[in-house]
């Protein structure tokens, strides 16, 4: 990664492939509960697809009485190392590039993108920016009484993602720029075709993104803000 790097880079870095593996886990789970016993590193889904996850990673809470964050490595509880070191390595990114969200124990709402008021958007800025870091992909936030939101990284074969499939890809991109918030599309969606795989050429000037896969080919244009303002698909063998 370069030297200079800000929380916003991240967000956008983790962005579309984040919603990907979100979509994928949604279905792998279906209609489901969850349980965690943190000092039996323990991580369980329950429902029509049981699944223990084989590794977790607590990231932190968000907690509405305080409106802010607090990593796993800066909780007073002193759960097990391994399952806050992924929050450590979070912290010490953010001390090598100087990007305080990650370095900080505490981090109010305020002090994130949009200023997010409730507990699960803030907590979702920090885990999303976590996934960029870490390179896992998969997360899962529940609640853990009187509002406050916690956040983990959850691993198993099953979270993993299948091989990119075109219109997969399509509704991943179309989606991201509907409901996403995206500082950089450009940075947004080359990182994601880089980090799925695929194909990624721009022209020239950088006004256009060509996409290439397995039967897939895919046109991003961009206006002078550097927005997309327009997608082409192509579908076929």
């Amino acid at each position: 990664m370069p030297e200079s790097l800000t929380l916003a880079n991240l967000l956008d870095d983790a962005a579309l492939l984040s919603l990907e593996h979100q979509l994928h886990l949604a279905e792998v789970l279906g209609d489901h509960d969850w349980n965690v016993d943190l000092r039996e590193q323990r991580f369980e889904f329950t429902g029509s697809r049981p699944i223990a996850c084989s590794r977790f990673h607590l990231l932190g809470t968000a907690a509405p009485g305080t409106g802010s964050w607090l990593w796993a490595w800066a909780n007073p509880s002193g759960f097990p190392p391994p399952v806050t070191e992924a929050s450590l390595t979070l912290r010490d990114f953010g001390h090598r590039y100087g990007i305080a969200e990650l370095t900080s124990a505490e981090v109010p709402f305020s002090a994130l993108p949009g200023s997010p008021a409730e507990p699960y958007l803030a907590a979702a800025v920090l885990t999303e920016a976590a996934k960029a870091v870490t390179g896992l992909w998969t997360s899962y936030g529940g609640d853990a009484g009187g509002g406050t939101r916690v956040a983990f990284l959850v691993e198993h074969p099953a979270f993993l993602l299948p091989p990119p499939e075109p219109a997969r890809v399509v509704r991943v991109i179309q989606q991201a720029l509907t409901d996403l918030h995206l500082s950089d599309h450009r940075r947004a969606l080359y990182g994601y075709a880089v980090r799925r795989g695929l194909g990624a050429t721009f022209d020239a000037n950088h006004t256009r993104l060509t996409l290439t896969g397995p039967a897939f080919t895919a046109t991003a244009d961009f206006d002078h803000l550097g927005r997309v303002h327009g997608v082409n698909a192509t579908l076929g063998s």
